[in-house]
Formats: C-alpha cells, sequence, structure tokens
C-alpha cells in the first residue's frame, strides 16, 4: 500500500472526506459504490465495487460466446478495468484501465460503430495500441456499469467495420449483463 501523507478526521457523523486528488486518481466519481475491508493489523481499506467485477465469469462465458459467433476478439469492461477477455492473450489486456476515450464514451452513453477500415477506431485500454472497431455501453437500471467491445485484429491493416451480426451481438451482450446485473 502507497502512503499518500495526507491526513483527515473521522466527524461526528462516522464520515470521512476522501481528497479530491485520490478520487480524481482513482476515478471515483460521486455515488461510486465503495467496499469496505479491515484487516488484523487494523487497517481500514476502501476498495471501488465492481458488480460486474463480481460476476466476471458470466462475462467471460458470454465474451467466448460473441468471439466464437463473430470469429473476433472480446472484451468486457466495468467501469474501470477491463473483465474479461475471449479471442486474444488475456494478460495482455486483463485488469487494465480503461482508456479515457471509452471512459467518455460510457459517460456519455454512446455505441461507438467504425464507418469502415479507414475510419479512426477507439482505442479501448490505456497503454495499448490495438483499438476497437465496434463498442456499446452496459446499462443497469438506468446506470452505465460497463461496456463490451469487439477488437480489430491485431494487424492494423486488417482493420475492419462492424458487420450487422457483430452489431446484433453486442445489443444482446450488453442487454443481458446489464439485466443479470439488475437482478
Amino acid at each position: 500500500m502507497k502512503a499518500t501523507g495526507i491526513v483527515r478526521r473521522i466527524d461526528d457523523l462516522g464520515r470521512v472526506v476522501i481528497p479530491k486528488e485520490i478520487r480524481r486518481t482513482m476515478r471515483l466519481r460521486d455515488g461510486d459504490p465503495l467496499e469496505i475491508y479491515t484487516s488484523a493489523d487494523g487497517e481500514v481499506v476502501f476498495r471501488k465495487y465492481s458488480a460486474l467485477g463480481e460476476m466476471s465469469e458470466n462475462a467471460a462465458q458470454v465474451a467466448d460466446i460473441m468471439q466464437r459467433l463473430a470469429g473476433c476478439p472480446v472484451l468486457v469492461f466495468d467501469r474501470d478495468h477491463v473483465v474479461a477477455v475471449s479471442g486474444t492473450q488475456k494478460r495482455e489486456f486483463h485488469e487494465r484501465r480503461i482508456s479515457q476515450d471509452l471512459e467518455e464514451l460510457m459517460e456519455a452513453r454512446r455505441p461507438y460503430q467504425a464507418k469502415d477500415a479507414q475510419s479512426p477506431h477507439l482505442r479501448p485500454v490505456e497503454g495499448l495500441s490495438r483499438t476497437a472497431f465496434a463498442c456499446l455501453p452496459i446499462l443497469t437500471a438506468g446506470d452505465v456499469t460497463g461496456a463490451v467491445a469487439f477488437l480489430d485484429s491485431a494487424d492494423p491493416a486488417k482493420a475492419s467495420a462492424p458487420t450487422d451480426l457483430q452489431t446484433s451481438l453486442l445489443s444482446a451482450a450488453s442487454q443481458f449483463l446489464g439485466r443479470q446485473l439488475e437482478s
């Protein structure tokens, strides 16, 4: 664990203010759920809660089915990280942070589809050059809880645009995962 040097007091209602710098760095937004852990050493740890991360096995199964039907790699994200990967090396993507572009797309609740192979493609993961040619946010009870994306081939010369089947698969996966989180 990394020390920040910031000290805060608990108020009479038991509240602690998380400093703005930490909220910005950790991408904590108003209303984000936090899990609270304690250790035998007396530490209290706050961790962002991800309902989609809790059901990562279901997300991985959905990604596998999508990849088999569409024939291209699939990524499933929560609001911050990759939670499921199919059709490409898992260790390259798993638990990586989402890009600023994907975060903005999710906040705007917009789908992304490349118009053709030459149009700019979305870079969904921070620090990696692989791009996505289609992406759709996952909505749960009206809130954005993540996204599903089809990745381009590892060869940039083979970039593509989504087919009708791929667009339908994205929509079905997004709706299915959203409903699973509601129940």
